[in-house]
């Protein structure tokens, strides 16, 4: 084969295997979402399993490459990938659905295991090991331009699912799609890898000259010390701590906008491209001082008004993120090792992020009441600063002065939000938190937040603190859905408990049962709010997703469904598709209505409930409610969907319903199918 040819082999190998990689990860998490309700946690629980089999393949490539020779290592590798391939397609057996009775979170990494394990893992080890071989090329001193090239998969990747995957084909197509391209990917890492085995196999690994000269000017001996592995375990941490950090930040307490986390990814990645792809994109007396102007104006941010606003928020924190990722990462560059070391290099790199997604993924919201753990990776950042300037007193000084002016707005930070807000509570869901306010329109209220999405409020004058509030006022669809349900005891479900404002519509000998994923929304709902206790209403509470629940449950019977879940940036879809009307109609009177509050700022979701319920031929109808400022009520929009056409024409729902405006041709959401991208506003 010619150089260029051989090349070429190499790199399409490592650009399948990250592009696949990166790939999977969503697809397969879809796929199994609706199994276990759609909760957060399922996310979370994948994204554990593709950590740990992550650092499981950097660590069989560091093995391999130590302790056997390069045949030896080709006659397993080329093993496992035609062992791996027993496993496809990655599709989901149905015997993996749960009855309701398992631990979740064993049960899905046992599913995980078993459809896509030994792939997933056989893609984790390509990168380093691929590079590895390359090194005992002619070119292999431009070795860590591979991982600069992974990264570049990993982008696109990540850019193509949500733009060109998700929206034009279902989640079947898109596993046996993935499937037959993995089937490539083995032939091309087979390839590889028997060319190797056959051309190179007594080759010594070459060293590279950036490396080398990186090295040198690092003062590091060929081979590593203490303090390098400390730097290549810390520099990665800290770019995955800020990463997710800036992400909560931005989408929490900035924005509730879909998609929005693909933007600092996608700067995470970039920085990645960039930095090992040549030493000319990275440059000290450039994004040295960049990366401490961008540490100080983000936790000032933190304290001050720019920073929650968007459209100062968000260039701020991409920005920042681009140039602290760019520091740290072109630091962890300069300190890459000879290529005798590289499977080391890139074991501690995976642990290392391991180590700042786990911190800010699992522990932040254990430890810390609020959002706090961006404003700590600033400190550490500055901190890391010291460790790399340590052979330079000014730039320790720098570094320090740099750390105790972002944990001084840290302080601010926190001293802020004990003046302003009532109380604070995080868990694995999310922070909340109830504020008040002394004057208004009403005179006091006291609100709830996720985020920076409103959940209720409640006035706290006596005379006023039964009434409906936000977005349930009378006039609200909701409102009038209730005025208008059959007379009689009335049986109400409720999805989404917020504030608990819907109870105050309770009547002696009414039923209202509350569905609720977060057990400190009940705490809070309870302790900062009376509307629940207050209520004529027998109250029943379900802790649970709620479609997992209401498909475990014996029919409910309710006279009205309130489907109360969309109002945030992380939109339940698993709640708003044709089997999820399936299973409310299920629990719904023959003349019963599904009121599904669709009040969002970025997404136009009356549509899609227009569509899944004409694919069940039920009929629907819209209430949008424009309050005057002066009742203090937020608009609203709710869609009502019903067997009975006539149930959606009952006084007061008579003149108030309209028909949904013709849109451009939108498939019915289904758990295989969804695409929130057309319905962006």
């Amino acid at each position: 084969m010619k150089p260029t040819h051989v090349q070429a082999l190499f790199a399409g190998t490592i650009f399948t295997s990250a592009f696949l990689l990166f790939l999977v990860q969503p697809l397969i998490a879809k796929q199994i979402l609706p199994w276990f309700g759609g909760s957060a946690a399922v996310w979370s629980i994948c994204m554990v399993f593709f950590q740990v089999v992550l650092l499981a393949g950097y660590a069989y490539a560091d093995w391999i490459t130590r302790r056997l020779r390069v045949k030896a290592q080709a006659r397993l590798h080329v093993a496992l990938l035609l062992a791996s391939l027993a496993f496809l397609p990655i599709v989901a057996a149905a015997r993996w659905k749960p009855s309701g009775t398992e631990d979740p979170a064993l049960w899905i990494l046992g599913l995980l295991a078993v459809t896509i394990g030994l792939p997933y893992f056989l893609l984790s080890t390509t990168g380093p090991l691929v590079q590895s071989w390359v090194a005992r090329t002619p070119w292999g001193a431009q070795v860590y331009r591979y991982f600069s090239l992974s990264n570049l998969a990993s982008l696109v990747a990540l850019l193509c699912y949500p733009l060109v995957i998700e929206p034009r084909s279902t989640g079947l197509q898109q596993a046996w799609g993935w499937s037959l391209a993995y089937v490539v990917f083995v032939l091309l890492c087979a390839g590889t890898t028997l060319y190797m085995a056959r051309r190179w196999a007594s080759a010594a690994p070459a060293a590279s000259a950036s490396a080398s000269a990186s090295a040198s000017a690092a003062g590091t001996a060929a081979r590593p010390r203490a303090s390098d592995y400390l730097l290549w375990l810390a520099l990665p941490a800290l770019g995955a701590w800020l990463l997710l950090a800036i992400t909560n930040h931005i989408t929490q307490n900035v924005a509730a906008v879909p998609f929005l986390w693909v933007l600092p990814l996608s700067v995470y990645l970039l920085s990645f491209v960039l930095t090992f792809e040549s030493d000319r994109w990275y440059r000290r007396r450039v994004f040295v001082p960049l990366a401490a102007a961008m540490l100080v104006l983000c936790a000032f941010g933190l304290q001050h008004r720019v920073g929650s606003d968007i459209k100062s928020a968000l260039p701020i924190y991409v920005a920042g993120l681009f140039a602290l990722c760019m520091f740290l990462h072109g630091e962890m560059a300069r300190l890459r090792p000879a290529s005798a070391w590289l499977t080391r290099f890139y074991l501690m790199l995976s642990l290392g992020g391991a180590i700042g997604g786990v911190s800010v993924g699992l522990v932040a919201p254990q430890l810390l009441p609020a959002y706090y753990e961006l404003g700590i990776g600033l400190v550490l950042c500055a901190l890391a600063a010291t460790v790399l300037w340590r052979r330079r007193p000014v730039g320790i000084v720098a570094s320090l002065a740099l750390a105790s002016c972002c944990a001084w707005f840290l302080s601010k930070q926190v001293q802020k939000d004990m003046r302003g807000q009532w109380r604070m509570e995080r868990n694995f869901y999310g922070a909340l938190l109830t504020s008040e306010t002394r004057t208004g329109i009403k005179g006091p209220a006291r609100k709830l937040y996720h985020g920076s999405t409103k959940h209720g409020e409640q006035y706290l004058t006596p005379e006023l603190r039964r009434e409906p509030t936000s977005y349930y006022g009378r006039n609200s669809g909701i409102g009038r859905a209730i005025a208008a349900a059959p007379g009689g005891p009335r049986r109400v479900g409720l999805i989404g408990l917020g504030a608990g404002t819907l109870a105050a519509y309770g009547r002696p000998g009414d039923v209202y049962r509350f569905y609720e994923i977060n057990p400190a929304v009940f705490r809070l709902a309870d302790r900062e709010f009376s509307f629940l206790a207050d209520s004529a209403a027998r109250i029943e509470r379900v802790l649970g997703d709620a479609r997992l629940s209401l498909q475990r449950e014996p029919a409910q019977r309710f006279d009205l469904l309130a489907v109360d879940a969309f109002s945030g940036d992380s939109i339940p879809v698993h709640l708003i598709t044709t089997e999820a009307l399936d299973v409310y109609l299920r629990h719904l009177q023959p003349e019963g209505v599904i009121a599904f509050h669709v009040s969002n700022r970025y997404l136009a979701l009356a549509p899609v409930v227009e569509r899944i319920a004409l694919a069940r031929g039920l009929h629907a109808a819209l209430v949008e409610d424009e309050p005057s400022k002066l009742t203090g009520l937020d608009e609203s929009d709710w869609v009502l969907v019903a067997r009975d056409p006539r149930a959606l024409l009952r006084d007061p729902l008579r003149g108030a319903t309209s028909g949904l405006e013709p849109t451009a041709p939108l498939r019915p959401w289904t758990d295989d199918f969804n695409n929130l991208f057309e319905v962006l506003k």
